[in-house]
């Protein structure tokens, strides 16, 4: 895995040790899609039906994009509940604000807008008044419940005639392949790169592994953790985006229950709930693997109530496994 390192660089055969156990882990995660692929072609031949893949792949896009910024915020070191109701607020704003006749452009800024804000509200909590990232995001998170509620007063809120204007983030094609996955790729190689090849990516891994050793190594610790929430809103803002372009409606109800999904798909990834460790690569399979056990899931009829279930055993498997590998570490 990934990890920053303070005070020097690291040895060669560490870096060494390092790549190999990244590239390991990345393999193992896709013999795992593949498996899961193989299961559901024995399970139903229609999960290799072109319109059955598309749908898997616009599924995947989803998870991938609100996961990308759950994996900036726990690689720092912290989790972020409010991201499922970031999306139910701004999508309910969005999608009344294109009902009054406003320009889509303004209506996407505003969508990642209100994103923007709640993030920035998460990081002031958690860096200035130092709550804890759980406690503080779980308030916001009510909090956003309860604004995309109040101002759709529960109810769905229609684009009407202007469905087809917005389609072209969720439902359009570019060479074939639905603008979800795009918008996700084009997400995906900007935080990678970030990740990789920024003082703001290694300042990130040096938090995530040791806050203290990074701050007193000149990093701006409270600067980056700020900055990981920011992003993680921004992402659900643009997630709500799609969703309404996609089901041409608002809906207070959107994103229940999506940040514990983007945190099963963060950790199938490999990025370590401890922080510090982890990557993009790793949650773009996360959030293949994830899209394609609920397709799985739903083509053998397993009730959508049902489907949390597995989910949340997911999730505690892969921390199970995480805690293993760490001990044997030491």
């Amino acid at each position: 895995m990934e990890r920053a390192e303070l005070g020097g660089a690291s040895s060669p055969w560490r870096r060494t040790a390092q790549l190999s156990s990244r590239f390991t882990h990345s393999l193992g995660l896709v013999w795992v899609l593949i498996a899961l692929c193989v299961v559901a072609v024995l399970i139903s031949p229609s999960f290799t039906r072109i319109d059955n893949i598309l749908d898997v792949a616009r599924q995947m896009a989803m998870y991938g994009l609100i996961s990308i910024g759950q994996t900036f915020v726990i690689l720092g070191g912290g989790i972020d509940l409010s991201v499922g109701s970031i999306i139910a607020l701004a999508s309910t704003v969005s999608a009344q604000m294109l009902a009054a006749g406003w320009p889509v452009w303004v209506v996407v800024v505003l969508g990642i807008s209100i994103g923007i804000v709640f993030g920035a509200v998460n990081g002031i909590g958690i860096t200035v008044f130092r709550l804890p990232p759980f406690i503080m995001t779980l308030g916001t998170m009510v909090m956003g419940q309860g604004l995309a509620l109040t101002i759709s007063n529960g109810y769905l809120v229609d684009i009407g005639e202007r469905a087809e204007e917005f389609s072209f983030l969720g439902l359009g094609r570019a060479f074939g392949v639905p603008n979800p996955v795009w918008i996700m790729l084009a997400v995906a190689i900007a935080a990678f790169l970030a990740l990789k090849f920024t003082t703001f990516g290694r300042a990130l891994y040096g938090v995530g592994s040791n806050a203290e050793a990074a701050r007193l190594a000149g990093i701006g610790v409270k600067r980056t953790i700020f900055a990981t929430y920011v992003i993680s809103g921004a992402l659900a803002g643009l997630t709500a985006l799609v969703f309404v372009s996609r089901l041409t409606v608002g809906d207070p109800t959107f994103g229940k229950g999506m940040e514990l999904e983007a945190i099963a798909v963060v950790v199938i990834g490999g990025t370590s709930l401890f922080g510090g460790e982890g990557g993009v690569v790793g949650t773009l399979i996360g959030a293949a693997i994830v899209a394609v056990l609920a397709n799985i899931l739903n083509l053998i009829g397993v009730s959508p109530f049902a489907q949390p279930i597995v989910k949340g055993a997911i999730i505690l498997i892969a921390v199970l496994a995480e805690v293993f590998q760490r001990s044997r570490r030491r």
